[in-house]
């Protein structure tokens, strides 16, 4: 089932909030509701355009070439460094599989990032 917008960001708020160490807030703007773990942010939802309800995540560069090559909805990321962050409106193929995954796995990276800095 593919998700609408609303969907797709209220899928991405719950697992966050079902994570471990995980705080929130809107550090930068009213408007981006910034998910982190460890003080390092792994997925962000944006609020600020109705027509544009994406959320952006972390993501192996090699992953999200091939994430933007297979899904048209999937972007480079909106706010931070592009090679290593995408972004994913609604739209053929995005699933609540598929969101589940991404950010697992971009708080995954975020959280390696971290316990590798204090070993």
């Amino acid at each position: 089932m593919t998700l609408s917008g609303e969907q797709l960001q209220q899928h991405a708020r719950d697992i966050a909030a079902s994570l471990e160490h995980v705080t929130n807030g809107r550090p930068f703007t009213p408007h981006l509701d910034v998910w982190k773990v460890h003080d390092k942010v792994f997925l962000i939802v944006t609020d600020d355009d109705p027509d544009l309800q994406i959320i952006t995540v972390k993501v192996d560069p090699h992953q999200a070439d091939a994430l933007r090559r297979d899904v048209d909805t999937i972007t480079s990321g909106r706010y931070f460094d592009k090679r290593h962050w995408i972004s994913i409106g609604a739209g053929a193929g995005i699933t609540k599989q598929l969101i589940e995954y991404l950010v697992h796995a971009s708080y995954d990276l975020a959280d390696d990032r971290e316990l590798r800095r204090q070993s």
